[in-house]
């Protein structure tokens, strides 16, 4: 952690010699001989990468400098904000922070730096001559921006276990039958569940196929909830529903026809006893399909049956599963044969512990010549053999710390934040980079975007097998992840270990106390909490060094007024405050004296952000959640020199301002009122790359200066007519294809009600490459492909329309090979002549004819690739429950 710390506190110290040297004015000469220091250690701790492994001189120093640098950034810190905010005297007051307190820390900086430049003398390194800003080759990152992949998940061997679950699924009985996959943590439940429902024994057998995530800690609510989204839109008069009434609802809906569900991780027998309820055993066609570590949980759920025990892989499956990991292919080097047959014996034929090794020698499986591959292998094999002893779950841990130790120093902050995410928590992709942005754990490469490179490093997590895939975009790019609980539980013991101090998580006991205490808070530098939020903070905790507090709770949150302003006053130095579980009452005034805050997102129902927003100088990226149709921005945003990223899900007026250069990081913003989309703003917008816009869209048809736009890559425009009917806010026509931005690569159209006579528009774009119409974008009963249009569209997605004849060929659309399609209950047929480049289709409430008519392009696509087709490369076909 001490080569983040570096690097984040020098670009820290960068920024504010640049931009608020007033501020230290005072203490600008300790400021500059620190960055100096700093330098020194950066360069250290690069140099010494491979060394101080095996030095516990070397590994004590790293301490040293990582602890040092802490408290050197918790001082300047808090001396910037009580410079900045002379309201907030009493705080500073409490932890006394000075002038007199930057001089001791800058000298005890200056006294590692001495030890540093002494290990430098000692081993006759010429610091002079060391590039102060380069790095070592194991941890160097690539100037260039790799395509991303995903990794495919490899299944070996279960076939035998599959074969008896599908015969218990597709076998007669009685009742509602449940069946219970049980076993260790790390040896595949959730990937056997998984090759079940993928397959096609089990898709014919059941039309209405569901899985759903459960943990450790849940809410049924919740849960019924996930299940219903299969069956009905879930609305805003569904949430407010009591349990009981959302159970009920759901039970009615489970009452007939077959289904399958899989209920995965599913941890004690009183939580399937308070799911149970919510499903009917008199439908004897329903089946369910439970994971779970704990033998109790079957037996509670179906006594009359015994429970699944998963058995560990063979000697043959364990060394296919970690070939097909290395290399991809069943084949490998004769030379590594041996080492690797041993590798899988050591990690006990556990898959989790085969997968995650896996991902360690991926990376040495081609780089060298073959004695070099075979020394690294040979290494990897002597560490896992001194875990032969322990028991599985000891092992397992020990065997993720290899894959810890063997991590580029840029991955493992990135790593362990992962562990401040819920269990089982679907991790959006944007979120936790934007995280990892804020939190200084992405470097600034030339000619590379922080998004960019923040991507590259998941990408890479992902590729070592430490990071899941969840859900994918249309585009190829990911969009959620997962961790599994195992690699979580390593990423918490390890950042709440005491040399680390990385992130704590806390939670009530059943006793009612928190744990770790409250008043230890005082220590931590990152705080996560996804339970008893309420409880929490009406304790008045305080942390004088967190940098971070995370809540994803599932509770509905209110703070009353006594409590909104408590998050502020508890931690004043905050870079990260991901709050959106929590609804404020009202604007907590005091949130703008956290000068340092770079990550922001607020739940409310604000109308206004007032003007001191502007004081949270640090700020890159704002997200409001608000209940009201539209927000005021009192402050001139394009003044916030740090922002990238902007996203209110209310039509937002910004303030009026003239024009300036600044801003010109901003790249999201969204969704802003089409009063706000003058002339001048498109002109000072030039930068953006996402757009969104919500309001009278019509007013948008005479603007000048979108087409100036030279970087916008995605457009999206919301009608919003109100207080008018969304059908009385019609567009007449769209824009001509010259007034668009040149590069535009997307468009999301909602709620325009436009004829498809005015498509031809839209295909004029040379750029376009996704379309997404959503409510009722377009409506008519009849839509004609116009020929020479949409000549690089690869994704349409239609939603809410009254389609009914659509009339295309495969030439209209040379490139689709992703259509999505919601809503479209009165379409009759998808074109079959789209079967040429399509490669992925997927359907949610549609007729059956138009699901009949898909099954079709199925078979058209079947006929032509035949059975030399890759995997990649194979069609998609996707009918959502109750349409088939």
């Amino acid at each position: 952690m001490a080569d983040a710390a570096v690097e984040f506190l020098l670009e820290n110290l960068k920024q504010l010699l640049l931009y608020h040297a007033h501020l230290i004015i005072d203490s600008k000469t300790q400021v500059e001989n620190l960055e100096n220091d700093l330098r020194l250690f950066k360069a250290f701790l690069k140099d010494s990468t491979k060394k101080r492994k095996k030095d516990e001189t070397l590994r004590e120093l790293v301490r040293q400098i990582r602890d040092v640098v802490y408290e050197a950034e918790d001082v300047i810190d808090a001396f910037v904000t009580q410079a900045a905010e002379i309201k907030s005297k009493n705080y500073f007051k409490k932890i006394l922070f000075t002038p007199a307190k930057l001089l001791t820390v800058a000298k005890d900086v200056e006294a590692i730096g001495a030890k540093v430049k002494n290990i430098y003398g000692k081993n006759k390194i010429d610091f002079a001559s060391l590039s102060i800003d380069g790095g070592v080759a194991d941890d160097k990152i690539p100037e260039e921006k790799k395509d991303p992949s995903v990794r495919q998940e490899n299944i070996v061997g279960l076939e035998d276990e599959t074969d008896t679950i599908i015969k218990y699924l597709t076998e007669e009985s009685k009742q509602l039958d449940v069946i219970s996959i049980i076993g260790m943590p790390g040896l595949g439940k959730t990937t056997l569940a998984g090759k079940i429902f993928r397959d096609q024994r089990i898709q014919y057998e059941f039309p209405t196929r569901i899985w759903v995530y459960v943990s450790q800690e849940f809410r049924k609510r919740d849960v019924f909830l996930s299940i219903l989204s299969n069956f009905t839109r879930i609305t805003d008069d569904m949430y407010r529903k009591s349990d009981q009434d959302i159970a009920k609802l759901l039970r009615e809906n489970l009452e007939r026809g077959k289904y399958f569900i899989v209920m995965d991780d599913v941890w004690t027998a009183a939580a399937w006893e308070e799911l149970q309820d919510a499903f009917p055993k008199a439908n004897n066609m329903g089946k369910i399909l439970i994971t779970s570590r704990n033998e109790e949980v079957a037996f509670q759920a179906n006594r009359d049956r015994e429970p699944h025990k998963l058995r560990l892989l063979t000697s043959e499956e364990s060394w296919l599963l970690l070939r097909l990991e290395v290399f991809g292919k069943p084949e490998c080097p004769s030379e590594l044969e041996a080492l690797g047959k041993l590798i899988v014996e050591q990690c006990g034929r556990l898959p989790l512990a085969i997968v995650v090794i896996g991902g360690t020698l991926v990376k040495k499986a081609s780089s060298g010549d073959m004695g070099a591959r075979k020394n690294a292998w040979k290494k990897v094999s002597e560490s896992v053999n001194t875990y032969l002893n322990e028991d599985q779950d000891k092992r397992m841990e020990k065997i993720i710390a290899l894959s810890y130790d063997k991590l580029p120093y840029y991955l493992r902050s990135c790593f362990l934040y992962l562990g401040m995410f819920p269990e089982d928590f679907e991790i959006p992709v944007r979120k936790l980079t934007l995280m990892w942005i804020a939190e200084g754990f992405i470097l600034q490469k030339p000619g590379i975007s922080l998004e960019e490179t923040a991507e590259d490093y998941l990408e890479d997590l992902i590729g070592r097998n430490l990071v899941m895939v969840d859900k994918v975009n249309p585009d190829g790019k990911i969009k959620t992840c997962r961790i599994h609980d195992m690699l979580r539980e390593f990423c918490k013991n390890e950042a709440e270990n005491t040399k680390e101090n990385f992130f704590q998580e806390m939670k009530r006991s059943s006793g009612g106390i928190f744990e770790p205490s409250v008043s230890q808070v005082v220590n931590f530098r990152r705080l996560c909490i996804h339970s008893n939020v309420t409880s929490f903070i009406s304790t008045k905790p305080y942390g004088p060094r967190i940098r971070s507090f995370l809540c994803f709770s599932k509770e509905d949150i209110t703070l009353l007024p006594d409590n909104i302003c408590s998050i502020p006053a508890a931690f004043k130095l905050l870079r990260v405050l991901e709050g959106k579980s929590f609804k404020f009452t009202k604007f907590p005034s005091d949130l703008t004296s956290l000068v340092h805050l770079r990550y922001l997102v607020l739940s409310s129902n604000f109308k206004i952000l007032p003007d001191s927003i502007a004081k949270l100088w640090n700020i890159q990226t704002l997200i409001v959640d608000t209940t009201s149709r539209t927000l005021d921005i009192k402050a001139d945003i394009w003044k916030m020199i740090q922002l990238r990223h902007v996203k209110i899900n209310a039509s937002t007026t910004l303030l009026k301002t003239s024009k300036t250069r600044e801003g010109e990081k901003l790249q999201t913003l969204g969704t802003i009122s089409h009063l706000s989309c003058t002339e001048d703003f498109f002109d000072r917008a030039r930068g953006l790359k996402k757009l969104g816009i919500r309001g009278r869209i019509d007013a948008l048809l005479d603007a000048k200066g979108m087409e100036k736009m030279a970087n916008l890559d995605k457009l999206k425009l919301v009608n919003d007519a109100f207080p008018l009917p969304p059908s009385e806010g019609r567009l007449p026509s769209l824009p001509q294809p010259y007034k668009f931005p040149p590069k535009l690569r997307s468009i999301t159209l909602s709620a325009t009600f436009l004829d498809w006579s005015h498509m031809p528009t839209l295909g004029m774009l040379d750029t376009l490459e996704v379309l997404k119409l959503k409510d009722n974008a377009f409506e008519g009963r009849y839509w004609e492909a116009a020929e020479g249009g949409f000549r690089h569209l690869e994704i349409l997605h239609v939603e809410r329309t009254n389609l009914v004849v659509w009339v295309a060929a495969g030439h209209h659309f040379p490139r689709l090979r992703c259509l999505v399609l919601r809503n479209c209950e009165k379409l009759e047929a998808i074109p079959v002549g789209l079967a040429d480049s399509l490669q992925k289709l997927d359907l949610k409430r549609v007729s059956k004819s138009a699901s009949d008519s898909a099954r079709k392009i199925e078979k058209v696509k079947e006929s032509k690739q035949g059975t030399e087709t890759s995997k990649r490369n194979q069609f998609k076909l996707y009918i959502a429950p109750g349409d088939e």
